[in-house]
């Protein structure tokens, strides 16, 4: 852990305001150094009084930006002895506008990727599952859970159900990896789009233990379903989420 000053009023002198809201500026200004790597995560911000002298504004007007910024999940203050201002970890973001990976999502943000096995097994589909793949009840699928990591850190809880006979010796793989990529490689699967469903829930055991957080801390729970050029599914995704680590990102195109 180490203090970081601002950086830029030290090179110009005082900061002179744009534009806008002047709290509006500095929470951008951070967001950006943030984003950027200047700040990194666990870096402590100046105190305060230092702080708005840096920036020639009242504390009320940096506390302002500094509560856009905690809203935003983009730093944590603290009180006490070792109190302060702290960088929060960069939260993933998952673009749920088009279809794409999570390993190929957060690689894309410059993220380490990476899987904890928790199981891989081979059942028969069932009523629900048949329903949801278009398959036969008494067929057979895969089942595989794993804790999903970014930067080496639990971010969801992933369970993934695939048709067995479209992906014959799916679990004879390694499957710490990226899925998708295994079925690009593999089987030379490339899913054309996805139906997802989003629910804000609690943990409960099973997710606390993979997660490695309390139980009954908020989660973001996905339900997505794969389908490839023919629009037959082809994956049925169950994903919970960190909601302290996830960011979800929807564009709309058109508003009518």
């Amino acid at each position: 852990m180490r203090d970081r000053p601002r950086g830029r009023s030290s090179e110009r002198g005082a900061h002179t305001p744009a534009s806008g809201p002047v709290h509006a500026e500095i929470a951008d200004a951070l967001a950006a150094d943030i984003a950027a790597g200047r700040l990194s995560a666990g870096d402590r911000l100046l105190p305060e009084r230092e702080f708005a002298a840096e920036w020639g504004v009242s504390r009320m007007t940096l506390r302002q930006a500094l509560d856009t910024l905690e809203r935003r999940g983009l730093i944590t203050r603290a009180v006490g002895r070792y109190g302060g201002t702290f960088v929060n970890e960069p939260k993933v973001q998952r673009d749920l506008s088009h279809y794409r990976g999570l390993s190929d999502e957060l690689s894309a943000q410059g993220i380490a990727i990476g899987a904890r096995e928790i199981s891989a097994v081979v059942r028969t589909a069932g009523p629900a599952v048949a329903g949801t793949l278009q398959i036969e009840p008494t067929a057979q699928i895969y089942e595989i859970a794993r804790t999903r990591l970014a930067n080496g850190r639990p971010v969801a809880l992933e369970r993934t159900v695939y048709p067995a006979a479209r992906y014959p010796g799916l679990l004879d793989h390694p499957l710490d990896g990226s899925l998708s990529e295994l079925m690009r490689r593999e089987y030379g699967e490339t899913p054309q789009r996805s139906m997802e469903y989003l629910e804000p829930v609690l943990a409960g055991p099973e997710e606390a233990r993979a997660l490695e957080v309390a139980a009954g801390a908020p989660l973001m729970y996905v339900e997505r379903v794969v389908y490839d050029r023919s629009d037959t599914p082809v994956e049925l995704s169950r994903e919970h989420f960190r909601g302290d680590r996830t960011r979800m990102v929807v564009w709309n195109s058109e508003i009518r």
